[in-house]
C-alpha cells in the first residue's frame, strides 16, 4: 500500500475528538469513527485503491468490546508497512465533569455517577494512552487552539482557501456561499450581439465590463472581501465562499470571479468555480 500516513485519534470522552476529526478533515484526511480495530487493515487498504493516501480512523470507550483487538490491529499494520500515528486526547477530571454538565450530554457509558464513568473510562483506554505517539491535553485548550495544534502537526501544506464562484441568479442563488454579491447593475455584455455567445473568461467581455465606473466598484468590493476574509481566517475557518452572480451567470459574474481570484492570489491561496457557464452557453446554441 501506498498510504502516505495513518492516524488512530482516540481519547477521553469530552477531550475533544470531534473537534479534532474535523480539523484532520478541514486538512485532507479522510475519516472513519469507532471501525472495529479488526477491520481496521481492510479499511485502509479499500481506502488507498480508492486513492485517499492519508486517514484517520477514531476509537474511543464507545467501541469498548473490541478494545481487545487493538494491539493486534497494530501489529498487522506495521507488517504492512504502515506505520500508525496514535493521537491521544486527554483532560482533566474536573474539566471534563464541567463540558458534561455544560453540553449536559450523557457519558457514553452512562453506568455510574459522571465522576465514576469517567474514571472507569480512563482506566479502559490507559493502554492506548501507553502507547501513544503524541498526547494532548486539553484541559486548558479551546477548540480553535486544538485546531491550530492539529493543523501543524498534520496539515504542513494545508493553507486557508477562499473560493469565488460565479452564478446566474435566475438559476438561484448558491447556498454554500458565505457572502454574495449582486452584479447585475454592471454593463451587460448579453446586449453585444459578438458578445453574447461567449462568456466572461474571454478578454472582450472583460474589457467590455470592466468600464471606470466598474473598476472604481471593483476596488472597493476588493477591499470589502479582503476584511471579511481575514476576519473569517480569526475564527478558525479553513475557506471561505463569496458568490458573485449576474442574471444567467455567463459574462459579468465569470469576469469579476476571474478577476478576484487573480488579483487576490497575492493574499489568499484563491480558486474559482463557474457554476452555470456550461448551462448558458448551451442556452445559447439552442436558440
Amino acid at each position: 500500500m501506498t498510504m502516505e500516513r495513518c492516524v488512530i485519534l482516540t481519547g477521553l470522552s469530552g477531550a475533544g475528538k470531534t473537534t479534532a476529526l474535523h480539523a484532520l478533515e478541514d486538512i485532507g484526511f479522510y475519516t472513519v469513527d469507532n471501525v472495529p480495530p479488526s477491520l481496521w487493515s481492510n479499511l485502509i487498504a479499500r481506502a488507498d485503491q480508492a486513492g485517499q493516501k492519508r486517514i484517520v480512523i477514531g476509537i474511543d470507550v464507545r467501541t469498548r468490546n473490541y478494545l481487545n483487538e487493538v494491539e493486534g490491529s497494530l501489529q498487522q499494520l506495521r507488517g504492512q508497512n504502515i506505520r500508525p500515528e496514535i493521537v491521544f486526547l486527554d483532560a482533566s477530571n474536573d474539566i471534563l465533569v464541567k463540558r458534561y454538565n455544560f453540553t449536559r450530554r450523557t457519558h457514553p457509558l452512562g453506568l455510574e455517577p459522571l465522576a465514576t464513568d469517567i474514571s472507569n473510562e480512563r482506566q479502559a483506554l490507559s493502554p492506548l494512552r501507553a502507547v501513544a505517539d503524541i498526547v494532548l491535553d486539553t484541559s486548558k485548550t479551546s477548540a480553535r487552539e486544538l485546531t491550530e495544534k492539529l493543523w501543524q502537526q498534520f496539515g504542513q501544506e494545508h493553507k486557508f482557501r477562499l473560493r469565488f464562484l460565479s452564478f446566474g441568479f435566475k438559476h438561484g442563488v448558491p447556498i454554500d456561499a458565505d457572502n454574495v454579491f449582486d452584479l447585475r447593475a454592471l454593463p451587460n455584455p448579453y446586449y453585444v450581439p459578438e458578445l453574447r455567445a461567449i462568456d466572461g473568461r474571454d478578454k472582450r467581455v472583460q474589457s467590455y465590463v470592466f468600464t471606470p465606473p466598474t473598476l472604481k466598484f471593483y476596488a472597493e468590493m476588493c477591499e470589502l472581501i479582503k476584511h471579511l476574509t481575514v476576519m473569517a481566517q480569526s475564527t478558525g475557518r479553513s475557506s471561505y465562499t463569496i458568490a458573485v452572480g449576474c442574471t444567467g451567470g455567463q459574462h459579468r459574474s465569470v469576469a469579476v470571479a476571474e478577476r478576484l481570484a487573480l488579483d487576490l492570489t497575492e493574499h489568499f491561496t484563491t480558486t474559482v468555480e463557474h457554476r452555470d457557464v456550461a448551462i448558458a452557453l448551451q442556452e445559447h446554441q439552442n436558440t
